[in-house]
């Protein structure tokens, strides 16, 4: 992890981290099994949660058309591919409400959002690439909380990822602009305030701490890996 690229913005209410490349890669798909197992376990005893604690967010853009799938996690969810390529929990977010249950997600240019409801107790991790943000769905995200569980949007916090820049990567849909802008703007439609969002300024394509999917496309990266998010509210 590059320490000077964690999160601030939740102070000692969740534990969030970014793993960088020195880290390895965290998809099962594009590295040998037992590395990516083993990657992660480093990774996440770096920030004291067990494997067992966590829960992949595994994103799918197999036989749908919907990008905005939101699902809450428990109990029986914990560990979930985390140490085996096996997950049945497609969603493009999953909400935890407990304690001490982490939320993983793998990336390589797409926005990771950690959104913290400190009042309602409840923590989302929310996928926000192209797909999704072309449905609204860092909006839907803050929509599904109030829905489900009555949450303020004016009570949130909000971690953005680093995420891939408009000049590698502008969003034709909306007139070239960045992910990250976009993000933003959906977050504000739905009653978030730009103070509430702490984003980080890494464009994936330009640092080399992080894998970026677009760049191994264009050949300047030798490995179509993932770096990785994960979150964790405390006790």
């Amino acid at each position: 992890m590059v320490r000077a690229n964690q999160p601030t913005i939740f102070g000692n209410s969740i534990v969030v981290g970014v793993s960088s490349i020195d880290d390895g890669s965290m998809r099962f798909a594009f590295d040998d099994e037992s590395e990516v197992r083993q990657n992660r376990i480093n990774f996440l005893r770096q920030l004291d949660i067990d494997p067992t604690q966590a829960t992949l967010v595994q994103v799918s853009y197999e036989d749908t058309t919907d990008f905005t799938r939101y699902r809450i996690v428990d109990d029986e969810n914990l560990g979930e591919g985390i140490l085996a390529p096996i997950s049945g929990l497609h969603a493009d977010a999953l909400v935890v409400t407990r304690p001490d249950q982490a939320l993983f997600l793998p990336l390589a240019d797409c926005i990771g959002a950690v959104i913290y409801d400190p009042e309602a107790q409840v923590m989302m991790v929310s996928h926000l690439g192209r797909h999704s943000v072309e449905a609204d769905g860092a909006l839907k995200s803050i929509r599904y909380l109030e829905q489900e569980f009555g949450t303020v949007a004016t009570d949130v916090k909000i971690w953005l990822s680093p995420a891939v820049g408009g000049d590698s990567y502008p969003l034709h849909a909306f007139n070239g602009r960045s992910l990250q802008e976009v993000v933003c703007e959906q977050f504000e439609r739905a009653g978030v305030g730009l103070e509430q969002i702490e984003a980080s300024d890494i464009d994936t394509s330009e640092d080399d701490n992080y894998f970026s999917h677009s760049e191994y496309l264009a050949g300047n990266q030798m490995t179509d890996g993932r770096f990785a998010i994960v979150a964790m509210m405390r006790d």
